[in-house]
């Protein structure tokens, strides 16, 4: 299928390692040029090396999401580099899930308003496209009560209602606005692998609690990323999907 993002300009932060460097990979892979930022200059170098020749161009920049004015500034700078931008994708994440000040201050300063400084930034490129589309990644933990509720888990579902009234407020100006919750994924690096070594217990109890018996991988989380963000999914807007192998039991109505 042919999602026609050739020559489109997607933006995704946090797009050196897992979900995040999948999302990069497949806009590449569709012909779209990507502009991506991680903190890690050194990942940059290596995502952008992995990337050359792909059908779009990719250039990353090194950057903290929680600083506003190098948002504003990183939003600026692509839209110049590219000559616009059709799509964002807010993926990065302070993964700061121990109920404390520090966590609850980084979790809002990066996973919230670091996605509202983003949309807010790159509003006036998105007003300007034919296929402008919106993306925050929130969680399964952002749509029921887990392990990780508190300051992950409530800013989670902060982002899919901010999500939702973009949608409604966004539509009549053509600009779609959906959220892609995954459930546990794991990924060499990640989070699910240090609480593999570290915490086994937890691990085994957290496989359990899912019916395919496994973790998901950040290119399952990425293919739909792409898909829904992509003019094929151009009647979708508002929506929170999922994207856990069945772990999540509520009706979502």
């Amino acid at each position: 299928m042919d999602l026609h993002l050739a020559g489109l300009t997607a933006l995704v932060t946090g797009g050196t390692k897992g979900i995040g460097r999948a999302i990069v990979d497949s806009f590449a892979a569709e012909g779209a040029n990507v502009g991506f930022c991680a903190r890690n200059p050194a990942d940059i170098e290596a995502t952008e090396a992995a990337l050359v020749g792909s059908g779009g161009r990719v250039s990353g920049t090194a950057m903290d999401m929680g600083d506003a004015a190098a948002v504003a500034r990183w939003v600026g700078d692509s839209a110049s580099m590219f000559g616009g931008i059709d799509i964002v994708v807010s993926n990065v994440s302070a993964l700061a899930i121990p109920d404390t000040d520090e966590s609850w201050e980084a979790t809002l300063r990066v996973d919230l308003m670091g996605t509202v400084r983003l949309v807010k930034a790159a509003l006036p490129h998105l007003q300007q496209s034919s296929a402008a589309s919106i993306i925050a990644i929130s969680s399964v933990s952002g749509r029921e009560v887990d392990f990780a509720s508190g300051p992950y888990g409530t800013v989670k579902s902060a982002l899919i209602a901010y999500m939702a009234g973009l949608a409604f407020q966004l539509a009549g100006q053509g600009i779609r606005a959906n959220t892609v919750s995954p459930g546990n994924t794991f990924h060499e690096g990640g989070v699910w692998q240090n609480i593999e070594q570290g915490d086994p217990e937890l691990f085994n109890t957290v496989m359990g609690l899912n019916p395919t018996h496994r973790m998901g991988t950040p290119q399952e989380v990425a293919d739909t990323v792409v898909f829904v963000a992509s003019p094929r999914s151009s009647r979708t807007t508002g929506a929170n999907i999922l994207v856990d192998g069945g772990l999540s039991r509520g009706i979502q109505f």
